[in-house]
């Protein structure tokens, strides 16, 4: 567990920030947005995803709209606790690929005073909690949900439905193995 005190010589306060949801609902596009915004701020912006995560560019985090802004890719969630020097707010995608010590990572960090915007899905391919984003929620100051659109009913989606016949829980993909459903179209879709 990483514990830290804040320093008072630097801020006075930091707090967590989760954006989760479905694939296809938004997630880094609202991540991006934010870091933007404190970069048109002057503050000093730092984003890191997950070193496994290739899909669009080995660097660069990239929405499905096609927005992009350099990143840190990194193996683990400690060394974002390394490399995160100097900085004022802390962007991380694709959070539900780290290990079980982001929230405590996310906490040190958050008690330096640094602000953390933390994006990834809550739910893995089968409807249940995924990697450390749940306790990522528990322990966050704001939490927001994004919603995809079914592209069964047109309904709000909030599931990742993977038509592949991968059984990995870790398992990269895009629109040709991964759709968003609602809770009913998943329900029909899994029971089967």
């Amino acid at each position: 567990m990483f514990l830290e005190t804040p320093d008072s010589n630097k801020r006075s306060k930091g707090w967590i920030e989760v954006i989760s949801g479905s694939m296809f609902s938004g997630k880094t596009e609202e991540l991006i947005r934010r870091l933007r915004r404190a970069q048109f701020a002057n503050q000093k912006v730092e984003i890191f995803k997950p070193e496994l995560d290739t899909r669009y560019d080995e660097e660069k985090v990239v929405s499905h709209d096609e927005n992009e802004v350099h990143s840190t890719p990194v193996p683990s969630s400690a060394n974002i606790l390394l490399l995160a020097n100097d900085v004022d707010v802390i962007g991380i995608d694709e959070a539900q690929f780290f290990d079980d010590e982001l929230p405590a990572v996310c906490g040190a960090l958050a008690n330096r005073g640094i602000r953390i915007i933390v994006a990834g899905l809550d739910m893995d391919y089968l409807g249940n909690p995924f990697g450390p984003i749940p306790n990522l929620m528990a322990v966050a100051e704001y939490v927001t949900k994004v919603h995809a659109i079914c592209v069964k009913c047109g309904d709000l989606a909030n599931h990742s439905h993977r038509f592949s016949s991968s059984k990995d829980l870790l398992h990269l993909g895009e629109q040709d193995q991964y759709e968003a459903l609602c809770r009913t179209c998943f329900q029909k879709k899994t029971s089967k």
